[in-house]
C-alpha cells in the first residue's frame, strides 16, 4: 500500500508554532493548491489543504514562511477524529508533512522584506573569495580549473 501527497502551493495564513508537553514543535498550515482547470466560468478554483509539520521542520516553516509564500510539500495523507465542544465527533483529514521546500527566495513579492539576502533561509553560507569579475583580482573557483583528475574510462561507473 502507498499514501504519498505531493503539493506546491501558497501559505493562506502564516503557520502557527505549537509545541507538545514534552517538547516537541509541531505547526500548521493551510495550503492553496490551485486546480489543473478552469471552471464554466473561466476562473481557476483552489483547493485548501491542511497541513501539519513536526519537529526542527516546524519551527523553520514558522520562522521562514508566511501568509502567501509558495511552499512544496511531500507527506503522507492523514485522518484523525476528535470531540468537538458541543460534544460531536469531528473528523479530520490533513496532510503530514516529511519535507517542506521553501520555492522562492525570501523577501520575494509575496513575502516582502530585503532582496539582497534573497536565498538566505538560516542555511550557512559559502563564500568562494574574491572574483575576477567583481574587482577582487583572483580567480573565481568556477572560471578554470586548478587542478586535473587523472580517470580512465575504467574508474568510471557508467
Amino acid at each position: 500500500m502507498m499514501n504519498r501527497v505531493t503539493l506546491v502551493g501558497r501559505l493562506t495564513r502564516d503557520p502557527e508554532l505549537r509545541y507538545t508537553p514534552s517538547g516537541v514543535a509541531v505547526a500548521t498550515f493551510s495550503l492553496a493548491v490551485n486546480r489543473t482547470f478552469t471552471n464554466q466560468s473561466g476562473e481557476r478554483e483552489a483547493d485548501f489543504v491542511p497541513c501539519v509539520v513536526w519537529r526542527k521542520q516546524a519551527e523553520n516553516v514558522s520562522n521562514y514562511v508566511h501568509k502567501g509564500s509558495l511552499v512544496g510539500v511531500d507527506g503522507r495523507l492523514q485522518t484523525r477524529s476528535y470531540d468537538a465542544q458541543d460534544g460531536s465527533k469531528r473528523f479530520v483529514m490533513e496532510v503530514v508533512c516529511d519535507s517542506v521546500q521553501f520555492l522562492e527566495p525570501k523577501g520575494s513579492n509575496a513575502g516582502g522584506g530585503n532582496r539582497d539576502n534573497a536565498y538566505d533561509y538560516g542555511a550557512p553560507s559559502y563564500d568562494a573569495g574574491p572574483s575576477s569579475n567583481n574587482g577582487g583580482g583572483a580567480a573565481d573557483s568556477f572560471e578554470k580549473p586548478t587542478q586535473t583528475f587523472d580517470i580512465s574510462d575504467d574508474d568510471l561507473p557508467f
